[in-house]
């Protein structure tokens, strides 16, 4: 398995684009705290991250979609027209 992860990494790597972040100072210093506690590097902890918000935003656009297209078609909830007015407003029958 870690042939795979490495094979993995090294094509993520092959494909990576540098990108500029301005954050507040403290908070900087305290991620890079945080990842070398962790023991990996600040890019790595952000492209991580990045990388799950967008993966999230994919699979919330997916169900999305399918839930527009399931209300497009409908729910058949078996209601069944009335008769005539009179039983569409007869309060007896829902006492």
């Amino acid at each position: 398995m870690s042939s795979t992860v490495t094979v993995l990494d090294s094509i993520r790597m092959e494909r990576t684009t540098n990108i500029t972040v301005k954050v507040d100072a403290t908070l900087a210093r305290d991620a890079k705290v945080l990842a070398a506690r962790r023991g990996t590097s600040l890019s790595r902890i952000v492209a991580d991250q990045l990388e799950k918000l967008v993966r999230d935003d994919q699979v919330y656009a997916v169900a999305r979609r399918r839930a527009l297209r399931k209300l497009k078609r409908g729910y058949d909830l078996g209601w069944k027209v009335p008769a005539d007015r009179g039983a569409l407003h007869d309060r007896e029958n829902l006492r």
